[in-house]
Formats: structure tokens, C-alpha cells, sequence
């Protein structure tokens, strides 16, 4: 419980902190966002408990990644990180999941994402922003990738790489759990 508590002080911080960087009051945040005055209020005193596609749109939105919402301070040159140290954001009713890895520092950061998609279920992803590139390497199983209405089937050993501004779902395929990495490029944030 207290690790929850903590990660949601941690949450707070960075949203007041990017949304004041971005010189964005609460109004304009959740009119951009969509999401409502009142669930800012609440993220920003720790309270709540944000979903998965709330924290992609405030990211989105404030023009930083999600894990910049989501993490401390740095800890040093190296960072190591197994999945078991880090929660799902995203868990499917038949068991599928997504979890934020890390996100590369600099003017450009990546995130690395570890998901499981079991066969038949779906994550339909909203746009992201202009410049933001998805790319996902199957390491086991199959899935099907939705972009702008098209499916394409990307089965283990392969790599696909598109826009991410354009609307995409990500569907476990086969017979049996498709295993993939994702990685998400962001375009270069301001310069100081």
C-alpha cells in the first residue's frame, strides 16, 4: 500500500510540474487531454487511481512520456529494470499486458514496453502525437497489427514500424501468447 501511495505522490508531482512547465492551467490540461477538472484535481493531490489511456493522452498532451509521469529521479549511469520490478499499465480480461520498461533519456527519449497479448485479445491505441514512432518486434507467437483500418500480421522474428500519430490496435493472433517488445520514439521535446 505504501508503494502505491508513494507512486502516486511521484505521479502528482510530475503532472503539476509538466503542466506548469507547459504553462497549462487545469482547465486547458483537461480540455486538451480530455480528461476532467475534477480527475486532475484528484491526480495532483495523489488521489485516484489514473488508467492506462489517461496517462498516454496528460503525456501526449504535456509533451513528455509516460514514464516521465511516472518516475523518480534518476539513480545513476545504469539503470537495470526486470519486468517483475514494474506494474502493468495495461492487463486485458483474458490475461494480456503491457509494461513501461523505461524511457531513454535525452532530447529524444524511447520507451521500451514489454507486452504479452493473448490470442484474440486487443488494445486499441488512441493517435499519439505528431512525430511519435511505434515499433514492435515479435519474440513469440503472432499478432495482428491494426493501422488506419489495415491489418498486418507480425509474427515472431519480425519487426513493424509505423507512425503512431495514426489510429492503432494491437491484437494477440494464433494459438498461442504473442510475446513483443515495443519500443516508442518521441520527437525531440523543447529546448531550454
Amino acid at each position: 500500500m505504501a508503494e502505491t501511495e508513494a507512486a502516486l505522490r511521484t505521479l502528482a508531482r510530475n503532472v503539476r510540474t509538466a503542466r506548469n512547465r507547459a504553462g497549462l492551467s487545469l482547465d486547458e490540461l483537461g480540455r486538451r487531454a480530455q480528461v476532467s477538472k475534477g480527475a486532475l484535481v484528484g491526480l495532483e493531490k495523489a488521489q485516484g487511481n489514473p488508467n492506462f489511456a489517461t496517462l498516454v493522452r496528460l503525456a501526449d498532451t504535456l509533451g513528455v512520456s509516460v514514464s516521465a509521469l511516472l518516475e523518480g529521479p534518476a539513480e545513476g549511469r545504469v539503470r537495470v529494470v526486470t519486468a517483475d520490478a514494474v506494474a502493468p499499465l495495461w492487463t486485458g480480461r483474458l490475461g494480456s499486458e503491457a509494461r513501461l520498461m523505461l524511457t531513454t533519456s535525452g532530447p529524444a527519449p524511447v520507451e521500451v514496453w514489454r507486452w504479452t497479448l493473448e490470442p484474440g485479445e486487443e488494445y486499441p491505441s488512441h493517435p499519439h502525437q505528431a512525430g511519435v514512432v511505434e515499433t514492435v518486434s515479435v519474440t513469440a507467437g503472432r499478432m495482428t497489427l491494426v493501422v488506419d483500418g489495415t491489418e498486418h500480421t507480425v509474427e515472431a522474428g519480425q519487426t513493424a514500424t509505423f507512425d503512431g500519430d495514426a489510429t492503432h490496435t494491437y491484437r494477440g493472433a494464433g494459438e498461442a501468447t504473442c510475446h513483443l517488445i515495443m519500443t516508442v520514439h518521441l520527437p525531440p521535446g523543447p529546448t531550454a
